[in-house]
């Protein structure tokens, strides 16, 4: 989104909606100061508001820019008897944060609203950041195992979870800790999420049926010349500490289930990690009684149900129809070739009428990588 000629596929497509959606994590702010965060938004939300000519723009908040809607929470949590958080909070901007109330003069003359932790869109579709699965993610990831840690320091089990409250009550807190150590400096790859995504690829996290990953091999040239020695021998030694990551790696997981963290699984495929999203995503929406409704959520970036997806996949077991808006973030480690390659090439959005099926539509699958490539090697988010 801080390209200007990508987002105006975007632009484009706003020319007759009503209302414009953000899922959460429209700003990064794990990675450094909120400062530098805003400053760099301040274009994308100013495009939007001209382009939705007066209509309506709602911003959820999601995991990454959970600070957005804290001080709202926090002041909620001073009043004598706050009503329960429901599944739809709808506020005006300045009564949540003074961040949001500058996004707010930023987007204008479109009307902005904040929504939390999810809002109705229809009757029957409702849409989230989707950050509450990692509650139930039996994907060993950062989240996941921070989650686990506290609702075992809490003494409140994922397994028990009924209400909205449930949920902020073990993620809250975990969120506003990274806030603090990203407030006035860049963080390092353990916090803003990219050491997950090494710890992914070294662990085998490949490209298989185009689900994520280059799909393509690299083989490094001969090393020649006085550095060729430093070289293998650097080499040896991230092959070695690979190895062993590989071969601990099930043991960590058996070891964290019995500490009561799980339950997890060794299973980190990319297939896997589809499955597993979906089964927490819909494990969300039975606890919070979301019945048979159509799931709008974005949290892990994998856009769908698309052509070929096997749709039992995306219907939960109490009926929910569940259905990812994707991403407008680069990582290239997810990425294929080519659009076709991966579900997870950005520029992904849903489209609500008023009326039948949400559709998923892909607003990038023009572009070729080369020209989405991030100017920043792919490492920031969108």
């Amino acid at each position: 989104m801080r390209r200007p000629e990508l987002r105006e596929s975007l632009l484009e497509a706003l020319g007759d909606v009503d209302r414009l959606v953000l899922l959460g994590d429209v700003l990064e702010l794990r990675h450094g100061p909120m400062r530098d965060a805003m400053e760099a938004a301040r274009p994308v939300f100013e495009d939007l508001g001209r382009a939705l000519q007066g209509g309506e723009l709602v911003l959820v908040a999601g995991n990454h820019d959970h600070a957005l809607v804290e001080p709202w929470l926090s002041r909620r949590g001073e009043e004598s008897d706050p009503p329960p958080l429901g599944l739809e909070q709808l506020l005006e901007p300045e009564l949540v944060s003074a961040a949001y109330a500058r996004i707010a003069g930023w987007a204008a003359p479109a009307r902005v609203r904040v929504a939390y932790p999810g809002l109705w869109l229809r009757e029957d579709v409702y849409a989230t950041h989707g950050h509450y699965l990692d509650c139930h993610l039996t994907v060993p990831t950062l989240e996941r195992l921070t989650v686990g840690a506290m609702t075992r320091l809490l003494g409140r089990p994922a397994q028990a979870f009924r209400s909205v409250a449930d949920y902020e009550a073990v993620g809250a807190p975990l969120f506003a800790w990274r806030d603090a150590v990203a407030r006035d400096a860049q963080t390092g790859a353990a916090l803003n999420g990219l050491a997950t995504v090494g710890a992914w690829r070294a662990l085998g996290g490949s490209a298989r049926d185009g689900e994520a990953g280059s799909g393509r091999s690299v083989r490094a040239r001969p090393s020649r010349g006085a550095g060729a020695g430093a070289a293998r021998r650097a080499s040896l030694r991230a092959a070695v500490r690979r190895r062993l990551l590989v071969a601990g790696f099930p043991l960590a997981v058996v070891a964290l289930n019995r500490a009561g963290v799980g339950p997890l699984s060794a299973d980190i495929s990319a297939q896997e990690l589809r499955r597993a999203g979906l089964r927490a995503m819909d494990e969300v929406s039975v606890r919070l009684g979301l019945g048979e409704a159509y799931v709008m959520f974005g949290h892990t970036h994998r856009a769908g149900p698309l052509p070929g997806d096997d749709l039992s996949e995306w219907r939960g077991r109490e009926g929910a129809r569940l259905i990812n808006a994707g991403s407008w973030t680069y990582s290239s480690i997810f990425l294929g070739g080519s659009p076709s390659e991966s579900p997870y090439w950005p520029g992904a959005c849903v489209v609500v009428h008023d009326e039948g099926e949400p559709r998923v539509m892909r607003l990038l699958q023009d572009r070729t990588r080369e020209q989405i490539r991030s100017p920043r090697l792919g490492a920031a988010r969108g």
